[in-house]
């Protein structure tokens, strides 16, 4: 099986994977999903009574919406993750207690009139843990109205809620193969516009040539447009492009780079199992 890198920036990945099955492709992509973890909000402690400012001023702690949405919008938002730093709750050393191994603090305090953004929410400590997208809305507060909350992240796998995936766009797609028989193309020009994606063009000497391969989804439209027999479009089952993009969480290199490792430990635990079936 080969690999090539197309495109490696901190949040999105395309790949082409050459000799491998659909199977194996689509397994990358359920992991990337579903097995990737990540840290989001959990657990969100709502101040309740009269919050005062250090002028002495009194504000509300209240907001227009309920504590329960304001906490699910807190969950959604993509908390910077150290996949070396930190464990899984449960299986910490503090024994599910929370400590900064398994645990990150954040605090909002805001007073109206103002709306809360996610760079509000800051964390407790180590700086390099800011939320790096600042204007995610959360909720606006009117006049003598505050809002002091404190939250804490842990680490979680999108298998167990959405607010833990690191992933939110992937998919796979056969190569394209496309074949131009010159004898039957009587307008290139015509050919070459019937593409959506600007795959086709015309060279220099008014031949139909294929300029970007890759953009190709394989919709067929070209084939229906243009004359018949003058151009053929398949796909190779055993390459794939591949994409993916994360939402800020981790680098797309982090989530790739743990979603191979976590499937060769599962195809390794698999092998293990088999043989001692087997004896």
């Amino acid at each position: 099986m080969k690999l090539e890198i197309r495109e490696l920036d901190d949040n999105k990945a395309t790949l082409i994977i050459e000799g491998a099955s659909p199977e194996l492709v689509n397994s990358l992509r359920r992991v990337l999903i579903a097995n990737t973890p990540k840290m989001a909000i959990e657990d969100v402690e709502f101040h309740m009574g009269i919050i005062r400012d250090e002028e002495g001023r009194e504000y509300s702690s209240q907001a227009p919406l309920f504590d329960e949405i304001i906490a699910h919008r807190l969950a959604m938002i993509p908390i910077p993750t150290d996949l070396k730093m930190f464990n899984f709750r449960d299986k910490c050393s503090c024994g599910g207690e929370g400590c900064p191994l398994c645990t990150l603090m954040y605090v909002i305090n805001k007073k109206g009139p103002c709306t809360v953004y996610s760079g509000d929410l800051q964390p407790i400590g180590d700086t390099r843990f800011r939320v790096k997208e600042e204007l995610i809305p959360i909720v606006k507060l009117k006049e003598n109205q505050a809002l002091l909350i404190y939250a804490t992240a842990v680490l979680g796998t999108g298998e167990q809620h959405s607010k833990w995936q690191p992933v939110t766009i992937c998919g796979y797609q056969y190569y394209p193969e496309i074949k131009i028989n010159p004898e039957k193309v009587r307008d290139a020009k015509k050919c070459a516009e019937s593409c959506p994606r600007g795959v086709l063009g015309v060279n220099k000497k008014g031949k139909l040539v294929v300029e970007n391969q890759e953009l190709c989804n394989l919709c067929g439209h070209c084939m229906e447009r243009c004359d018949e027999g003058a151009i053929e479009v398949k796909g190779n089952p055993t390459r794939f492009i591949f994409r993916f993009e994360t939402d800020g969480s981790l680098t797309a290199k982090d989530a790739l780079e743990y979603a191979l490792n976590y499937l060769n430990d599962k195809f390794n635990e698999f092998r293990d199992e088999l043989s001692k079936a087997i004896g």
